[in-house]
Parts: structure tokens; sequence; C-alpha cells
């Protein structure tokens, strides 16, 4: 049982960049923000849950089976992670690639202390066990001085595949996809730093302020942390109604109003970008339609354009009504990994990136999000992300474009590109 108290904030911005600060104490910290981006299905400005009352972390061998449990027995709120190689638990696949993080498959903890922001009011839930600390901590956040961070000096990132062979490498998805063994896919490569010292704090604060994206993320467990940038929902629950919205298109920003919109008038009419977010939406609408009620799955929108601060992307709208025989996790199960970092048909698709890639992807292309006490959730897709193991000081960040028929190699090499821009400056 949670004790709920309500508190009205002044200052929203700096509020929660204090309680950001003050949470650093924990070992266990999630913290979402929606920078507030102006979006249809969005619950609160940010959330902050911290100090794990009781957790899970496991491997990907029966893990849907093992956080379903947990989700149903606890019946509170829980935060934590997807990883991409919890595919290998549902399909025959696995995951052999090179791994500088190191991270558990999946991991979720109970909070014994939640903040929900919404505008000007905060709701305070604590566990009953702890809920005479609530007044006491909420004294020391609003005391908390901001920090200015001083940089004393960057990461050296190194690139895990060349030019040359990222060419070599999409040309052979190519004859793949010339052969019929797949129509789309996700192809990704890693960015890194060994022996990096880095502010995770600071990283992610600079990463936000760049980026601004609704589906933001600080989290730590240990000396474990992602600091993400996300502007990608996965799928969020809202009693029976499921949604999902792949990105799938993405163009540059100017500063020049006139080639901005310019950039943005060709995104709409590239025919390779909208196939790429119709194929997605397609494989969206299958995985959907496992666990929903009969003809309940709609597109609410296709191949809609949005602008964040670095890029303008394509976004379509799925949605689906659960059938009453399914329990939350298993819209998990059936849907993951998201169409949009796999391809289509999508277990080949895993099966040829495994072969081509250098490294195991991990919580890169995964998810990160909460389950509600009510059994609804709401998780984002883990790009524009940089991922940080403390213990072994290895810093990496993972950059993927969708190769067609339609690609061009050097082209894709420059997408790749201009989405790692945002990380590269943040590292520095």
């Amino acid at each position: 049982m949670r004790v709920s108290i309500r508190k009205n904030i002044a200052n929203p911005k700096l509020f929660k960049e204090q309680i950001l600060s003050w949470a650093q104490q924990f070992r266990e910290v999630v913290f979402l923000d929606s920078n507030s981006y102006p979006q249809q299905y969005s619950n609160f400005d940010c959330i902050l849950a911290v100090d794990a009352f009781t957790s899970l972390k496991t491997d990907y061998y029966n893990a849907f089976e093992d956080l379903k449990q947990y989700q149903q027995n606890t019946k509170d709120w829980l935060f934590g992670y997807l990883s991409y190689d919890l595919k290998n638990g549902i399909e025959n696949l696995q995951s052999n690639n090179f791994d500088g993080l190191n991270f558990p498959d999946l991991f979720f903890f109970q909070p014994k202390k939640v903040y929900i922001l919404k505008g000007n009011e905060l709701e305070i839930q604590y566990l009953m066990l702890c809920d005479d600390e609530v007044e006491e901590d909420f004294e020391e956040i609003i005391k908390v001085q901001t920090e200015t961070f001083v940089t004393l000096s960057g990461v050296e990132v190194k690139q895990r595949i060349s030019k040359e062979l990222y060419v070599q490498k999409v040309n052979k998805m190519l004859e793949h996809i010339h052969v019929g063994d797949m129509y789309e896919a996700n192809f990704c490569m890693e960015f890194y730093a060994e022996n990096a010292v880095i502010n995770p704090l600071e990283k992610f604060q600079k990463l936000n302020e760049i980026s601004q994206a609704p589906f933001s993320v600080f989290f730590k467990n240990y000396k474990h942390y992602l600091l993400s940038a996300s502007p990608e929902r996965y799928l969020k629950k809202e009693g029976d109604k499921i949604i999902s919205q792949p990105i799938k298109g993405t163009s540059k920003r100017f500063s020049d109003p006139i080639e901005d919109e310019k950039s943005k008038s060709v995104l709409v009419s590239d025919a390779k970008e909208r196939a790429e977010n119709i194929m997605i939406t397609d494989l969206v609408r299958n995985d959907l339609s496992h666990t929903s009620q009969k003809g309940a799955v709609e597109v609410e929108e296709l191949c809609g354009i949005y602008s964040f601060l670095q890029v303008h992307q394509m976004i379509s709208t799925i949605t689906s009504k659960l059938d009453s025989q399914y329990a939350a996790v298993d819209v998990l199960k059936t849907t993951f990994p998201m169409g949009s970092m796999t391809g289509a048909p999508k277990i080949s698709v895993m099966e040829i990136v495994e072969n081509l890639e250098e490294t195991k992807r991990g919580l890169y292309s995964g998810a990160v999000g909460y389950f509600t006490p009510e059994g609804d959730f709401d998780f984002n897709v883990v790009i524009r992300s940089i991922l940080y193991n403390q213990e072994n000081k290895y810093v990496s960040f993972s950059v993927g474009s969708a190769i067609t028929s339609l690609s061009i190699p050097e082209k894709e090499y420059e997408e790749c590109l201009l989405k790692a821009k945002a990380m590269h400056e943040v590292l520095k």
C-alpha cells in the first residue's frame, strides 16, 4: 500500500533538475521526462522512481514469464527495462557478438518512492514502510543547489565498423533482400570508448538539453547507466487500449526555416522512407493482432511528420483493444523486439543482422518503462542513447537505419552519422 500526497510546484523546470540531483544518492533510479513535447498519449511531464523495495533481474530464459508473475503478484509500480536479447527466449535465436557493457537482459524494481509531475502539480507516492520520510525528503529536494558541471576532458569515441566495412555489410543485406530472405532490416553499428570516466548526470543533462525528446530517460542500477533522448514510443497500455508508435523515416533539421521546411517536405514525399514506415506499420498491425479483440487493430495515423530538435521523423500510430484472455505482459512478449528496430519478416531479419552486426545490442533497441498498480504500462524504444558501465569504464552508443531494396549504402551511412551527432557532441 502507498501513501499519496500532493504538492504545488512553483518552478517545474527547476524542480526537475533538483529532484534528479537528489535521486543520485540511490542505487536504483528511473527518471522519465516528456520534455513538454506535445503528444496525444501523455500522462505526465515527468516521473521519478527510486530505491528498490523488491526487484527482478534475469537473463532471457523465461524472462517474460518471470516478469508476468512479478507484475501480477506485486500489483504496484514497477520500473525497468527489456533488452533486445530477450528475443532469444521468445524464438530460437542467439546473441554471440561482443558485449562491452554486460547489463542483465531484464531488470525491474518496485520503488519505495515515486514522484509524478504534471504542470505545477506534484504527486508523491511512498510505500507505507517509509511514508514518514515524505516531508523530510521534499524539504531536501527543494533545497538542492543545481550543479554547474565543469568537464575536464571528453572521451575518445571509436567506431566499431568503418565506412568501407559498413558499405560491404549493407550490400550483403541488399543481396538478402533481392533473393527474398527479407524486405527490410534495421542494421546497427556501435560507437564506444574504453577506460572512460564520465559523470552520468552531467551527460544526461547535456543530451536532454540538446534533444528535448518526449521519451527521455535517466536510468541507474548501481553502476549501470542509460542516458536516453529517445523520440520513440514502443508500446503503451491504457485500460484495454494498446498504442504503438513506430518511427521509420528521418531527415535533417536546418537553422534556416526555408531549408528546414524543404527538408520536411522531402521526407513527406520520399518513396523509400514511406515504404519503410508502411512495412513496419504492417508488421506492428500483425504483432498487435495476436492479443487483440477481433477486428480491433487500427492505424490511427500513417506516416505523420514530427519535428524534434535534431531531426524530423516519420511516425505512425497503430492501436488495438486487448482481448480479456491476455495479460499486460503477453502484449509485450508477442510484439518484442519492436518492429522498427528489427524489420520484416522479423525472425529472418534477426538472424541475418546477428551475423552482420559486430556487437550485441543489449539494452540498445530494447525498451525502458513502467507498469502502474492498475496493470497499465508505457515503454519507449532505446535509441539516441548513451550506455555506461561505470565499473569497467565502458561507454557505448549505437545507431541504425532501415535497409530496403531502395537503399544506397553510402546514404544509409550518412543517416547513421546524423543520428549519432547528439551523442558525439555530449561525449566530446
